[in-house]
């Protein structure tokens, strides 16, 4: 399987380090503990992704 899984060892490599590299827009929001906002984006998406919420589906007439 491609990708993060829960369950995988978060030291290969480290998660945390590897998302602390803040992209551009959180750059620019300048963040003043890029590891603490890279470990909340990390719980937030281990959490979404042991726990997926069903997506939305429309009809096409609800569109716009």
């Amino acid at each position: 399987m491609i990708g993060y899984h829960p369950g995988m060892d978060d030291k290969i490599p480290d998660r945390t380090e590897t998302r602390a590299e803040l992209l551009p827009e959180e750059q620019a929001a300048d963040s003043a503990d890029p590891e603490a906002q890279a470990r909340q984006v990390l719980e937030d998406s281990d959490r979404r992704t042991e726990d997926p919420k069903p997506t939305m589906r429309r009809r096409p007439e609800e569109t716009a």
